[in-house]
């Protein structure tokens, strides 16, 4: 039986483990919408925890070469949608 490997983050790097896209990776976007239904909320407390520690990381990494996109990368995916 294959080993499955989950779509999370590698850090430093903030890319995902199995595919290799920048972190969050779609796959992993849908699992973070699935596990935190009915509480978006907190999901965004818990992306921004995150973004925060990866524009840290960046920093250290890159001498201050953090992504301009990190806001969308991590949070804007995630805020709920209006309905018009």
């Amino acid at each position: 039986m294959p080993r499955v490997i989950p779509h999370v983050a590698m850090r430093p790097l903030w890319r995902c483990r199995n595919c290799g896209a920048e972190w969050p990776c779609q796959p992993a976007r849908l699992s973070l919408l699935s596990e935190y239904r009915g509480n978006r909320t907190a999901l965004l407390i818990y992306l921004a925890t995150l973004m925060a520690e990866a524009r840290d990381q960046f920093a250290q990494l890159h001498d201050q070469a953090v992504p301009p996109d990190l806001t969308d990368r991590f949070i804007t995916w995630a805020r709920a949608r209006s309905r018009d």
